[in-house]
Protein backbone atom coordinates (compact mmCIF):
# COMPACT_ATOMS: atom_id res chain seq x y z
CA UNK A 1 0.00 0.00 0.00
CA UNK A 2 3.10 2.34 0.26
CA UNK A 3 4.49 3.97 -2.24
CA UNK A 4 7.84 3.56 -1.51
CA UNK A 5 9.51 6.59 -3.26
CA UNK A 6 8.39 8.75 -1.25
CA UNK A 7 10.98 9.36 1.95
CA UNK A 8 8.22 10.19 4.38
CA UNK A 9 6.43 7.11 4.15
CA UNK A 10 7.70 3.58 5.27
CA UNK A 11 6.11 0.20 6.01
CA UNK A 12 7.59 -1.65 9.07
CA UNK A 13 7.11 -4.64 11.70
CA UNK A 14 6.71 -5.19 15.29
CA UNK A 15 10.49 -6.18 15.50
CA UNK A 16 11.34 -2.56 13.88
CA UNK A 17 7.95 -0.25 15.56
CA UNK A 18 10.36 0.77 18.53
CA UNK A 19 13.16 1.84 16.01
CA UNK A 20 10.77 3.23 13.36
CA UNK A 21 8.17 5.03 15.86
CA UNK A 22 8.84 5.45 19.29
CA UNK A 23 12.71 6.65 19.29
CA UNK A 24 11.88 8.03 15.01
CA UNK A 25 9.21 10.35 17.16
CA UNK A 26 11.73 11.64 19.29
CA UNK A 27 12.94 13.63 15.95
CA UNK A 28 9.66 14.40 14.56
CA UNK A 29 6.45 13.56 14.76
CA UNK A 30 5.65 9.41 13.62
CA UNK A 31 1.78 8.92 12.34
CA UNK A 32 1.26 5.15 12.74
CA UNK A 33 -1.89 3.80 10.37
CA UNK A 34 -2.49 0.28 11.63
CA UNK A 35 -4.25 -1.42 8.36
CA UNK A 36 -5.07 -4.96 6.83
CA UNK A 37 -5.19 -5.61 2.92
CA UNK A 38 -8.57 -7.25 3.31
CA UNK A 39 -10.04 -3.73 5.08
CA UNK A 40 -11.85 -1.59 2.89
CA UNK A 41 -11.95 1.32 4.67
CA UNK A 42 -8.21 1.14 4.91
CA UNK A 43 -7.79 1.03 1.29
CA UNK A 44 -9.97 4.75 1.08
CA UNK A 45 -7.64 6.14 3.75
CA UNK A 46 -4.20 4.77 2.84
CA UNK A 47 -3.51 6.92 -0.52
CA UNK A 48 -5.28 9.84 1.24
CA UNK A 49 -3.27 10.21 4.43
CA UNK A 50 -0.15 9.42 2.26
CA UNK A 51 -0.64 12.36 -0.06
CA UNK A 52 -1.56 14.36 3.15
CA UNK A 53 1.73 13.20 5.27
CA UNK A 54 4.07 14.03 1.41
CA UNK A 55 2.28 17.40 1.36
CA UNK A 56 4.05 18.52 4.40
CA UNK A 57 7.71 17.90 3.29
CA UNK A 58 9.13 16.09 5.61
CA UNK A 59 7.56 17.38 8.78
CA UNK A 60 5.96 14.68 9.65
CA UNK A 61 6.29 10.69 8.92
CA UNK A 62 4.40 7.90 8.19
CA UNK A 63 4.64 4.08 9.29
CA UNK A 64 2.01 1.96 8.25
CA UNK A 65 1.70 -1.27 9.76
CA UNK A 66 0.14 -4.80 9.08
CA UNK A 67 -1.93 -6.17 11.67
CA UNK A 68 -2.26 -9.31 10.06
CA UNK A 69 1.35 -9.94 9.92
CA UNK A 70 2.52 -7.96 12.82
CA UNK A 71 -0.16 -8.07 15.70
CA UNK A 72 2.12 -7.29 18.99
CA UNK A 73 1.99 -3.61 19.24
CA UNK A 74 -1.63 -2.77 18.08
CA UNK A 75 -2.70 -4.77 20.68
CA UNK A 76 -0.65 -3.31 23.23
CA UNK A 77 -2.17 0.34 22.16
CA UNK A 78 -5.53 -1.52 22.49
CA UNK A 79 -6.60 -1.35 18.64
CA UNK A 80 -10.22 -2.86 18.40
CA UNK A 81 -10.86 -2.08 14.57
CA UNK A 82 -9.42 -0.94 11.67
CA UNK A 83 -8.06 1.30 10.20
CA UNK A 84 -6.79 3.26 13.84
CA UNK A 85 -4.15 6.12 12.81
CA UNK A 86 -2.17 7.36 16.07
CA UNK A 87 0.15 9.98 16.46
CA UNK A 88 3.32 9.77 18.73
CA UNK A 89 5.52 12.45 19.91
CA UNK A 90 8.53 12.78 21.73
CA UNK A 91 8.62 8.70 22.17
CA UNK A 92 4.62 8.79 23.24
CA UNK A 93 1.14 8.16 21.48
CA UNK A 94 -0.19 12.01 21.97
CA UNK A 95 -3.36 11.63 19.35
CA UNK A 96 -5.25 8.90 17.37
CA UNK A 97 -8.18 8.36 14.96
CA UNK A 98 -10.28 5.45 13.83
CA UNK A 99 -12.26 4.88 10.74
CA UNK A 100 -11.38 6.71 7.00
CA UNK A 101 -11.92 10.22 7.84
CA UNK A 102 -12.23 12.65 4.74
CA UNK A 103 -9.12 14.51 3.76
CA UNK A 104 -9.85 17.53 5.48
CA UNK A 105 -10.08 16.15 8.97
CA UNK A 106 -6.98 14.17 8.17
CA UNK A 107 -5.12 17.69 7.15
CA UNK A 108 -6.62 19.16 10.41
CA UNK A 109 -5.28 16.27 12.40
CA UNK A 110 -1.45 16.56 11.24
CA UNK A 111 -1.74 20.22 11.84
CA UNK A 112 -2.91 19.78 15.25
CA UNK A 113 -0.03 17.29 15.76
CA UNK A 114 2.13 19.69 14.15
CA UNK A 115 1.07 22.88 15.73
CA UNK A 116 2.35 21.28 19.27
CA UNK A 117 5.66 20.56 18.45
CA UNK A 118 8.68 22.85 19.28
CA UNK A 119 8.97 23.01 15.22
CA UNK A 120 5.57 24.19 15.13
CA UNK A 121 5.11 26.73 17.55
CA UNK A 122 9.23 28.16 16.77
CA UNK A 123 7.34 28.52 12.82
CA UNK A 124 3.86 29.83 14.44
CA UNK A 125 5.94 32.64 16.11
CA UNK A 126 8.04 33.54 13.08
CA UNK A 127 4.88 33.92 10.97
CA UNK A 128 3.52 36.11 13.68
CA UNK A 129 6.96 38.07 14.05
CA UNK A 130 6.79 38.38 10.46
CA UNK A 131 3.11 39.70 9.81
CA UNK A 132 3.71 42.54 12.59
CA UNK A 133 7.34 43.37 10.58
CA UNK A 134 5.00 43.97 7.61
CA UNK A 135 2.35 45.81 9.66
CA UNK A 136 4.81 48.28 11.09
CA UNK A 137 6.02 48.88 6.87
CA UNK A 138 9.64 47.35 8.12
CA UNK A 139 8.58 45.14 5.01
CA UNK A 140 12.68 43.61 4.47
CA UNK A 141 12.16 42.40 7.80
CA UNK A 142 9.09 40.48 6.67
CA UNK A 143 10.71 39.04 3.63
CA UNK A 144 13.61 38.06 5.31
CA UNK A 145 11.59 35.96 7.46
CA UNK A 146 8.34 34.53 5.23
CA UNK A 147 12.34 33.79 2.89
CA UNK A 148 13.51 31.73 5.81
CA UNK A 149 10.56 29.84 6.41
CA UNK A 150 9.65 28.36 2.93
CA UNK A 151 13.57 27.39 3.54
CA UNK A 152 12.39 24.87 5.80
CA UNK A 153 8.56 24.78 4.67
CA UNK A 154 8.55 25.10 0.93
CA UNK A 155 5.00 24.83 0.87
CA UNK A 156 3.80 27.21 3.43
CA UNK A 157 0.79 28.73 2.07
CA UNK A 158 1.00 31.81 4.40
CA UNK A 159 4.56 32.46 4.09
CA UNK A 160 4.26 32.43 0.35
CA UNK A 161 1.10 34.75 0.40
CA UNK A 162 3.35 36.99 3.01
CA UNK A 163 6.17 36.92 1.11
CA UNK A 164 4.07 37.50 -2.78
CA UNK A 165 2.65 40.40 -0.42
CA UNK A 166 5.86 41.94 0.62
CA UNK A 167 7.12 41.52 -3.30
CA UNK A 168 3.63 43.72 -3.67
CA UNK A 169 4.28 46.43 -1.23
CA UNK A 170 8.03 47.08 -3.24
CA UNK A 171 6.19 47.45 -6.40
CA UNK A 172 7.27 43.92 -7.91
CA UNK A 173 4.32 42.28 -9.62
CA UNK A 174 6.06 40.11 -11.38
CA UNK A 175 7.83 38.61 -8.42
CA UNK A 176 4.38 38.49 -6.40
CA UNK A 177 3.08 36.69 -9.52
CA UNK A 178 5.90 34.16 -9.50
CA UNK A 179 6.12 33.51 -5.98
CA UNK A 180 2.06 32.88 -5.76
CA UNK A 181 2.93 30.20 -9.03
CA UNK A 182 4.37 28.13 -5.93
CA UNK A 183 1.30 27.42 -4.40
CA UNK A 184 0.26 24.13 -3.96
CA UNK A 185 -2.53 23.98 -6.60
CA UNK A 186 -4.87 22.40 -3.96
CA UNK A 187 -4.37 25.33 -1.57
CA UNK A 188 -4.76 28.39 -4.16
CA UNK A 189 -8.24 28.96 -2.62
CA UNK A 190 -6.79 29.83 0.63
CA UNK A 191 -7.82 33.41 1.69
CA UNK A 192 -4.32 35.00 1.98
CA UNK A 193 -3.57 33.55 -0.95
CA UNK A 194 -6.40 34.59 -3.02
CA UNK A 195 -6.13 37.91 -1.26
CA UNK A 196 -2.77 38.78 -2.92
CA UNK A 197 -4.24 37.88 -5.41
CA UNK A 198 -6.83 40.64 -5.52
CA UNK A 199 -4.52 43.26 -4.67
CA UNK A 200 -2.79 42.17 -8.35
CA UNK A 201 -5.42 42.13 -10.06
CA UNK A 202 -6.59 45.27 -9.02
CA UNK A 203 -3.03 47.12 -9.64
CA UNK A 204 -2.97 47.90 -12.52
CA UNK A 205 -0.02 48.20 -15.06
CA UNK A 206 -1.19 51.57 -16.12
CA UNK A 207 -1.20 53.01 -12.26
CA UNK A 208 -1.96 57.17 -12.56
CA UNK A 209 1.38 59.79 -12.47
CA UNK A 210 1.17 61.59 -9.27
CA UNK A 211 -0.15 64.66 -11.49
CA UNK A 212 -2.81 62.53 -12.15
CA UNK A 213 -3.42 62.07 -8.64
CA UNK A 214 -3.43 65.91 -8.21
CA UNK A 215 -5.78 66.12 -10.51
CA UNK A 216 -8.50 63.68 -9.20
CA UNK A 217 -7.96 64.51 -5.30
CA UNK A 218 -8.86 68.66 -6.58
CA UNK A 219 -11.85 67.49 -8.05
CA UNK A 220 -12.95 65.42 -5.27
CA UNK A 221 -12.14 68.50 -2.83
CA UNK A 222 -13.80 70.92 -4.77
CA UNK A 223 -17.10 68.44 -5.43
CA UNK A 224 -16.95 66.65 -2.01
CA UNK A 225 -20.73 65.17 -3.10
CA UNK A 226 -19.68 63.92 -6.91
CA UNK A 227 -19.17 60.06 -5.89
CA UNK A 228 -18.34 59.77 -9.22
CA UNK A 229 -15.40 61.45 -9.25
CA UNK A 230 -14.57 59.89 -5.68
CA UNK A 231 -15.41 56.49 -6.99
CA UNK A 232 -12.32 56.94 -9.43
CA UNK A 233 -10.00 58.54 -7.45
CA UNK A 234 -10.52 55.28 -4.60
CA UNK A 235 -9.67 53.07 -8.21
CA UNK A 236 -6.98 55.28 -8.54
CA UNK A 237 -5.28 54.81 -5.04
CA UNK A 238 -6.15 50.61 -5.64
CA UNK A 239 -4.30 50.71 -8.94
CA UNK A 240 -1.23 51.88 -6.93
CA UNK A 241 -1.52 49.57 -4.24
CA UNK A 242 -2.97 52.25 -2.01
CA UNK A 243 -5.63 50.94 -0.53
CA UNK A 244 -6.19 52.81 2.66
CA UNK A 245 -6.47 55.63 0.91
CA UNK A 246 -9.22 53.83 -1.24
CA UNK A 247 -10.82 52.42 1.61
CA UNK A 248 -11.27 55.99 3.39
CA UNK A 249 -13.22 57.42 0.11
CA UNK A 250 -15.28 54.24 -0.52
CA UNK A 251 -16.58 54.69 3.11
CA UNK A 252 -17.30 58.64 2.51
CA UNK A 253 -19.60 57.29 -0.81
CA UNK A 254 -20.81 55.17 1.95
CA UNK A 255 -22.16 57.42 4.37
CA UNK A 256 -23.73 59.18 1.85
CA UNK A 257 -25.95 56.22 0.66
CA UNK A 258 -25.41 52.39 1.52
CA UNK A 259 -26.97 51.39 -1.91
CA UNK A 260 -24.79 54.13 -3.96
CA UNK A 261 -25.24 53.02 -7.79
CA UNK A 262 -26.76 49.53 -6.09
CA UNK A 263 -24.60 48.64 -4.17
CA UNK A 264 -21.35 49.48 -6.48
CA UNK A 265 -19.33 51.29 -3.94
CA UNK A 266 -20.09 48.03 -1.10
CA UNK A 267 -18.92 45.88 -3.57
CA UNK A 268 -15.51 47.00 -4.33
CA UNK A 269 -14.60 48.24 -0.62
CA UNK A 270 -15.30 44.46 0.26
CA UNK A 271 -12.51 43.90 -2.53
CA UNK A 272 -10.11 46.38 -0.93
CA UNK A 273 -10.82 44.38 2.60
CA UNK A 274 -9.74 41.40 0.77
CA UNK A 275 -6.19 42.80 -0.94
CA UNK A 276 -5.13 44.63 1.67
CA UNK A 277 -5.16 42.03 4.00
CA UNK A 278 -7.98 40.56 6.74
CA UNK A 279 -5.05 42.14 9.38
CA UNK A 280 -4.00 45.51 7.79
CA UNK A 281 -5.22 48.12 10.09
CA UNK A 282 -6.97 49.89 6.97
CA UNK A 283 -9.34 46.46 6.95
CA UNK A 284 -9.41 46.05 10.67
CA UNK A 285 -10.48 50.17 10.66
CA UNK A 286 -12.36 50.00 7.94
CA UNK A 287 -14.61 46.69 8.87
CA UNK A 288 -15.72 49.01 12.20
CA UNK A 289 -16.54 51.77 10.52
CA UNK A 290 -18.69 49.66 7.75
CA UNK A 291 -20.46 48.17 10.62
CA UNK A 292 -21.06 51.14 12.27
CA UNK A 293 -23.07 52.40 9.30
CA UNK A 294 -24.97 49.63 8.73
CA UNK A 295 -25.98 49.21 11.93
CA UNK A 296 -26.02 52.86 13.13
Amino acid sequence: MTDTASLNIKDTTDQDFMADVVEASENQPVIVDFWAPWCGPCRTLGPIIEKAVDARGGQVKLVKINIDENPAYAGQLGVRSIPAVYAFDKGRPVDAFMGALPEGQINAFIDKLLSGTDAGKMLAEALEQAEAASQAGDIGTAAQIYAAILQQEPENVTALAGLARCYLANGDKERAEATLEMVPEDKRNDSAVKGVRTAIDMMGDDAAAPDEFEEALSAVLADPDNHDQRFDLAEKYAAAGRFGDAIDHLLIILSAGLDWKEGKAKEKLLQMFEAAGATDPATVSGRRRLASLMFA
